[in-house]
């Protein structure tokens, strides 16, 4: 049986590191250190790193703030991994590490698109209907290694939480198939007239006006659960659905009440908004909320 180290950090790279234990033997798991999360800053572990200490918990997990350390080099290579698997680790591999064996990533997007860190949010902004994931051998650049494998699916219409844990399925398959026919396999080299890169998503890019519902619907999708999107004022749309791409004179207006919802006009187009949160108050649907605030058809929201 072949033998792998995995490093990865979210709830998607639980999903291909459940999927990597039934066919191979798990030697370790390299993930991100525990961080404050919430309102009362509680120190939590990675998702991986809960899901390993629930189920496994005989598997080494380390935390290294770094992976130059000599000691982080020496722990590995001490193990003679056969492989080492990476899925949104969240940590460049030093040249070192790469040497000591065939270091594997299942990256969420087909490269050379959407190199770094938010290949799904970058895909549905641009509102792409199709998208993927795709095996890499890694190299010492950025997404930038050979191409092993790869598979496309639709995502349009999709959140940007429904195409992780889709992608997390298909990388968890992918990576088995990769692994177990790695000597069959020809590495593509990538075509670099097609690169583009994406930014790790920040708390305030969820920031939105009302100039283009659609665009503003792309963001609400790609920014689902987090984080979110919202307005200059702090109210947030939480559920909302594009009614149409029409001219509107006006932004912000109410044009008209719906049994659990409104619609809001935009400069471009109209949205639905189903449920909406003030700051420090709870959700919402979006005509109990009009009710609250005594606002009816052609008021101003904001």
């Amino acid at each position: 049986m072949k033998k792998l180290v995995f490093m990865g950090t979210p709830a998607y790279a639980t999903l291909i590191l459940q999927e990597l234990l039934k066919h191979f033997e798990v030697l370790a798991l390299f993930t991100q250190p525990d961080k404050t999360v919430g309102r009362k800053q509680i120190l939590s572990p990675s998702h991986t790193k809960a899901f390993l200490q629930q189920n496994v918990p005989k598997i080494p997990i380390f935390t290294p703030k770094s992976l130059k350390d000599e000691e982080v080099f020496e722990n590995l290579k001490g193990l003679k991994p056969d492989f080492i698997v990476v899925a949104a680790y969240g940590k460049i591999l030093p040249q070192s590490i790469l040497d000591l064996a065939p270091c594997i990533n299942l990256h969420a997007s087909i490269l050379p698109k959407y190199r770094g860190a938010s290949p799904i949010q970058s895909a549905i902004l641009n509102g792409d209907e199709t998208s993927g994931v795709c095996s890499m051998l890694m190299d010492a650049g950025l997404d930038t290694g050979a191409i092993l494998q790869s598979v496309e699916c639709d995502i349009k219409g999709k959140k940007a939480s429904e195409v992780f844990e889709l992608f997390g399925a298909l990388a968890a398959s992918l990576a088995v198939e990769t692994l177990q026919n790695f000597s069959k396999i020809i590495p593509q080299k990538q075509d670099e007239s097609g690169v583009s890169i994406c930014k790790k998503i920040k708390k305030e890019d969820g920031l939105v006006d009302l100039t283009d519902a659609k665009k503003l619907y792309q963001k609400f999708l790609a920014f689902h659960p987090w984080p979110g999107i919202f307005l200059e004022n702090g109210l947030k749309f939480l559920d909302i659905e594009l009614y149409d791409e029409k001219e509107n004179d006006k932004k912000g207006v109410i044009l008209s009440l719906e049994k659990e919802s409104f619609l809001l006009s935009c400069k471009k187009g109209t949205l639905r908004i189903k449920i909406l949160q003030e700051s420090g108050k709870k959700p919402l649907d979006g005509r109990t909320f009009l009710n609250g605030k005594r606002l009816k058809s052609a008021d101003c929201l904001c």
